[in-house]
């Protein structure tokens, strides 16, 4: 891949990174967010669900906007947004404040993602989309290995806000880079120009595809057993298995680990291999590795546990680029608006997850056990039934 696609793919992983800053460097500051706002576990984990409904929703709007008007007016708005929010997290009084607030940020921060996408289909074929996409996951993936240490250092040194603070930093660096280095790839001859019903008319012409379909509920449906883990893995490893924030924040990354190993196999693999034939193999580990969690539950151990939740996660970095990148294959001129529904696909059911494992969890491993077991076999089934 020449030297300019790897700057390109450098900055647009730092762009679909947003989401994962967003929600993992704050997660090691969970109990203390709660002692300090005197707000409950369910009320803090609420500040998660809100941030990922605005992921959900935001992303249809700036997927029309995308194709609209090109891919970076929009991604200043967003960026800028991100950024203001940041700083309104930092110096929230409440649980419930901050909660409105990370709603905003998302919204804004979930511009990065929908345009990254958008980007990598108008350069790329299929099998250049896929290692273009694993390329991305190389930098988005450090984003949750680097993230929980990050937050936990931040916290020990400065406090739960000063997390806050580097996100409305990161936020402002990115929209500099954006301004200087993203070129335009969408030229105005290739624009969507429709007004809001035929935009309501290109959402359900993406939702018809059952190809689309197929490959966007590989990804989307195993992501709700990784949005499980981050909702549940604070209280479950910190409180009922003893963790302290620092081992927190390195088990984290480890999982990171494992995912940014396996987006780089699958670039490898990709130029032998047919993608759609490598998904379904990736699919079928994602099923076993879910089917593990409730067994290592029930053992009572904390590294049985550790165990089945870094296969998954690791697996998830295979299953990811492929399934994304044969997604947006087919959608052309419409890219922005189909990058969209794949994103609130995936965080719309992580906002319900959030709200789901937030009333039903209690510090309890099983709901989330039992998530990923449903979420890995559920990306199998809906994939085999619908590409057929």
């Amino acid at each position: 891949m020449p030297e300019g696609y790897r700057r390109l793919a450098a900055l647009l992983g730092a762009l679909t990174a947003l989401g994962p800053l967003g929600v993992d460097m704050y997660l090691p500051a969970f109990p203390v967010m709660g002692a300090d706002l005197a707000a409950s576990p369910a009320a803090i984990q609420r500040t998660l669900a809100t941030f990922l409904l605005g992921m959900a929703a935001g992303q249809l709007l700036f997927g029309p906007l995308a194709d609209r008007y090109g891919r970076r007016p929009p991604l200043f708005g967003g960026l800028a947004l991100f950024a203001a929010a940041s700083l309104g997290c930092a110096l929230a009084g409440s649980a419930e404040s901050l909660a409105w607030l990370r709603l905003l940020q998302a919204i804004g921060g979930c511009a990065g993602a929908v345009v990254a996408r958008a980007v990598v289909r108008d350069l790329c074929d299929e099998r250049g989309a896929v290692r273009m996409m694993a390329m991305l996951m190389l930098v988005m993936g450090a984003a949750p290995i680097l993230a929980p240490m990050l937050g936990s250092a931040l916290l020990a040194l400065f406090g739960w806000r000063s997390i806050f603070w580097v996100l409305a930093a990161y936020g402002a660096t990115a929209l500099l880079l954006v301004a200087l280095a993203l070129p335009e790839s969408l030229p105005p001859e290739r624009r969507h120009r429709g007004g809001p019903s035929e935009i309501l008319a290109v959402y359900l012409q993406i939702l018809r595809d059952r190809r689309f379909l197929a490959h966007a509920l590989a990804s989307a449906l195993p992501m709700l057993g990784l949005f499980g883990y981050l909702v549940a893995s604070p209280y479950v490893l910190m409180e009922r298995h003893g963790l302290s924030p620092l081992a927190y924040g390195f088990a984290f990354g480890a999982n990171a680990f494992g995912l940014i190993l396996a987006s780089q196999v699958v670039a490898r693999l990709v130029r032998r291999v047919e993608p759609a034939r490598l998904l379904v193999v990736a699919l079928s580990a994602c099923a076993v590795a879910g089917l593990l969690v409730p067994l290592a539950v029930a053992t009572g151990a904390l590294w049985p546990l550790l165990a089945a939740l870094f296969l998954y996660l690791s697996v998830m970095g295979a299953v990811l680029p492929m399934a994304s990148a044969l997604a947006m294959q087919p959608m052309g001129r419409i890219a922005g608006s189909a990058s969209a529904v794949i994103g609130t696909l995936q965080f719309s059911g992580g906002a319900l997850v959030g709200v789901l494992l937030g009333a039903l969890g209690g510090g309890s491993p099983w709901p989330m056990a039992l998530l990923l077991a449903v979420a890995g076999s559920g990306g199998l089934l809906a994939h085999l039934a619908l590409r057929r």
